[in-house]
């Protein structure tokens, strides 16, 4: 009964420039540990082997320390990988895949793909058929030969390849790379591996995407996980097992704000993310002094309790009510300044009325409390 761990999409040597510094270093060593976490999986499982389905590398210059972490990371499993040239990391004449065979950091039992054709493995009794891509993009459907493709009788026959199914993935989805969308059918395929779309996604009984195994964009697509293919024997359909792997999980939070409990629920939400979130906040609507003070008290929780959190606030108004501005003891000049910024933010969206009523806002709390110490 062959047993095969399928993933796609590392991206390995991706850099995370937006983020602080300390931050975008956790989330590429995330990736090394993903694949550790892949060859631990497989051994668990009893793989009787771990396909890629393209896109171990995020570009063909990554560093040549990269590529030898990519294949030491792999060493927990030692029976057969095969690794499938993707967009990112085409199989060039000159490619990262080239520099990796002359780096000598290719184990044995790592079986590159860099040409279309079948690769067989013997004990297993899995044949793999390949379709990697020699250049970045390509507009026919690479895995139209594996219908001529000829398997030993008894062998499981596995299509590995990288692209777009045509019509089932989501209107913004390049174009480019296509797939069709019966191809499984249609080549006598067992199961078809695929790679390119970040999310684990079924298309159909004998044809997936994997997904990354450690999530890498704010995207909601199901990323994270790897999957477990059982072929009982040819011809049967599949069993197929998802497992999570990502060790970081990204939201992704747009929020109007425009009464307390809009504040309440957003406050309840963050509080019950885990402590491996990463966190992209944009607000907008309005707040009170109050709930600003609570928000931003918040913030800083959550700031220290992430992994990440990115806050953007520039669409968020403060909108003091009477309650506030006695709780400031505002009166005078200084109530007629805390009026004035306030119409002065509400009509031109003025990012410094904004900000300078939230400073003196403070300065007028501190007061306050000095005062009744």
């Amino acid at each position: 009964m062959p047993k095969f761990l399928h993933t796609a999409d590392w991206q390995m040597g991706r850099a995370f420039t937006r983020f602080e510094t300390e931050d975008g270093a956790a989330l590429v060593e995330a990736r090394f540990e993903a694949v550790e976490t892949l060859a631990k999986l497989a051994n668990e499982h009893h793989c009787d082997a771990v396909l890629v389905a393209g896109d171990v590398f995020d570009a063909q210059t990554v560093s040549d320390r990269t590529i030898r972490r990519v294949f030491n990371a792999t060493k927990a499993f030692a029976g057969p990988w095969v690794m499938l040239p993707g967009n990112h990391d085409a199989a060039l004449a000159e490619s990262v895949w080239t520099r990796a065979q002359r780096l000598g950091a290719v184990p044995e039992n790592v079986h590159l793909a860099l040409q279309p054709g079948v690769i067989n493995l013997e004990p297993e009794r899995l044949s793999i058929l390949c379709a990697p891509l020699t250049q970045r993009h390509t507009y026919g459907d690479l895995t139209e030969p594996f219908s001529g493709y000829e398997t030993p009788e008894g062998f499981t026959r596995i299509g590995l390849a990288h692209g777009s199914i045509q019509g089932l993935l989501p209107d913004e989805i390049d174009s480019t790379n296509p797939i069709a969308p019966k191809r499984a059918e249609a080549s006598r395929l067992d199961y078809l591996a695929l790679g390119d779309w970040h999310g684990t996604k079924q298309i159909d009984e004998r044809t997936w995407y994997s997904g990354t195994p450690e999530p890498e964009r704010f995207r909601n697509n199901e990323a994270g996980n790897a999957l477990i293919v059982d072929v009982s024997e040819p011809g049967a359909t599949p069993s197929v097992t998802r497992l999570p792997t990502g060790r970081y999980q990204w939201h992704q939070f747009r929020e109007t704000l425009a009464v307390q409990s809009d504040l309440e629920q957003l406050l309840e939400r963050l509080n019950d993310l885990p402590e491996s979130a990463v966190v992209d906040l944009r607000l907008e609507g309005s707040v009170t002094l109050a709930g600003e003070e609570a928000l931003l008290k918040a913030l800083s929780v959550a700031e220290a309790r992430f992994r990440s959190l990115r806050c953007e606030r520039s669409g968020l108004q403060l909108a003091p009510t009477e309650e506030d501005i006695a709780a400031l003891k505002a009166d005078g000049y200084v109530g007629e300044v805390v009026e004035s910024l306030h119409d002065r933010q509400e009509g031109a969206q003025d990012d410094t009325a904004r900000d300078a009523l939230a400073i003196l806002a403070g300065l007028l709390r501190e007061r306050e409390q000095e005062a009744g110490q």
